[in-house]
């Protein structure tokens, strides 16, 4: 299984593993991709996970058409200018022209908030929580598996309340709950904090974004959360009679995570010899390889195997690889390249000394294990490998943030190595639209707890009391 070493081509390993360990392939729709079954069990895993913590916050999931009419999206300008560059749009149905043009669902706030007007009338209706597990369009002119594809899968959710505090509260909680999601599950740190007024959702009074440094030194945008206002409530007229009677508009929150997420996990964690999954995400936590022999001792051998398995699997997704087709070194090296976190391998030698040989696949370690020990080892095992993968991240973006205060010095970093810059910002639209169009970085947040500080834009040299965080995006 020949793969390009991600240390030398980080950009061709990355689409080699994918399609070599099966996560995903290419679709005859140009800029569109098929997720297999062994890419498409992690979303499983992040919707299980996820899900549980969205129906904690009281948010209920729904589903709305795909087809959204074009005035509906009209109707808010900023989020129309914002998305009309990536519309589908459908002008025929049936063989006959359509009455209106159908956008095909870029995102849903337009299409939900129709509905939202419909079913609320009453400060008793609030707040309403809805989210969605769908997919996507928007029509891509450059693509990558998984970061970029013309159609994707995410989870949506939207909210409407009764004041601009509760829905800031849902914002910032719902921005909380990625953040423990990419921390604890996806093993990925990250900076979490405010987008600027041009990198903000188109439609929404304020941004909060999750950035994630990958190798290659460049950022992914990997879950937002958007303070709407009322920007919304009033074209689609989502208003309620308060408890003193008087008529107002709602407030709103959207927030969103993608299969980019996958993406992001494959870049962070993947090595030289393929992927390295996180325990959490994983498919199967572990898999037991039985050194074969086509003997009466692999009676034994099995039986074993079946038991560990039996014994192991009450907690974890454990897998059984009794194949004969192939050799034993082949299927350890497909697991190596699929990412297995444990391998538990068994052979003549392990069966007289009761014990296995355990493989952890982040460090390419090996230890033996006394099979009454197994399970408890197991358990602390899969915890460190967690623990040590989200660390590792961490160690790489903390060697990769720099802090600069001259331009040439935040063009040297954009040239070379990249990485997340922290640089003083005057907060201009126009020095943001220069220092991209001269570097490729954008402003990718205002940290949440960024300090007031004395200081000059890192372009035009005017005061500045901010540090921003630049890094060129996926």
């Amino acid at each position: 299984m020949n793969l390009t070493p991600k240390s030398k081509n980080v950009s061709k390993w990355y689409n080699e593993v994918i399609l070599k360990a099966e996560l995903a392939d290419y679709s005859p729709v140009k800029g569109c991709m098929v997720i297999r079954p062994d890419g498409y069990s992690i979303w499983e895993n992040v919707q299980r996970i996820f899900d549980a913590e969205i129906k904690k916050a009281g948010v209920r999931n729904a589903y709305f058409p795909i087809f959204i009419p074009m005035s509906f999206l009209e109707k808010e300008k900023e989020h129309a200018k914002g998305f009309s560059p990536e519309l589908a749009v459908v002008t025929k149905g049936g063989g006959e022209d359509l009455a209106e043009p159908l956008a095909v669902r870029p995102t849903s706030e337009t299409i939900m908030y129709h509905q939202f007007s419909k079913w609320i009338q009453s400060y008793r209706d609030l707040p309403m929580k809805i989210n969605q597990w769908n997919n996507v369009v928007r029509w891509e002119k450059r693509t990558y598996l998984f970061m970029r594809t013309t159609e994707f899968l995410w989870q949506e959710a939207h909210t409407a309340h009764a004041t601009h505090k509760e829905a800031v509260e849902e914002a910032e909680r719902a921005l909380k709950s990625y953040i423990d999601l990419y921390k604890n599950h996806f093993a990925i740190y990250g900076i979490a904090g405010i987008k600027s007024k041009s990198e903000k959702f188109a439609g929404a009074e304020k941004t909060y974004t999750y950035e994630v440094l990958l190798p290659g030194g460049k950022a992914l945008q990997a879950g937002t959360t958007h303070d709407l206002g009322q920007n919304f409530s009033k074209p689609f007229e989502v208003n309620f009679t308060d408890k003193n009677g008087k008529l107002d508009y709602v407030w709103q929150t959207s927030w969103g995570l993608s299969t980019r997420s996958i993406g992001g996990l494959i870049l962070t964690h993947g090595d030289d010899n393929g992927l390295v999954i996180p325990p959490d995400l994983a498919y199967l936590q572990i898999v037991i390889v039985p050194v074969l022999s086509k003997s009466k001792e692999d009676t034994e051998l099995i039986s074993k195997s079946w038991e560990i398995k039996a014994n192991l699997e009450k907690i974890y997704r454990v897998g059984l690889d009794e194949r004969q087709e192939h050799t034993y070194g082949w299927k350890l090296n497909e697991l190596e390249l699929k990412g297995i976190p444990v391998r538990i391998e068994l052979g003549k030698k392990e069966i007289e000394e009761q014990s296995a040989t355990v493989y952890r696949r982040d460090l390419g370690t090996k230890e033996k294990v006394k099979f009454n020990n197994l399970e408890k080892y197991i358990e602390i095992l899969l915890k460190d490998i967690q623990d040590g993968l989200f660390e590792k991240s961490r160690e790489f973006t903390k060697a990769n943030t720099h802090r600069v205060g001259a331009y040439d010095q935040f063009k040297e970093i954009m040239r070379t190595s990249r990485g997340f810059i922290e640089a003083f910002w005057c907060e201009s639209e126009d020095c943001e639209m220069k220092i991209k169009e001269e570097t490729k970085a954008t402003t990718r947040c205002l940290p949440l707890d960024a300090k007031t500080e004395k200081g000059k834009c890192i372009y035009c040299g005017k005061e500045s009391s901010r540090r921003w965080v630049f890094a060129q995006a996926y």
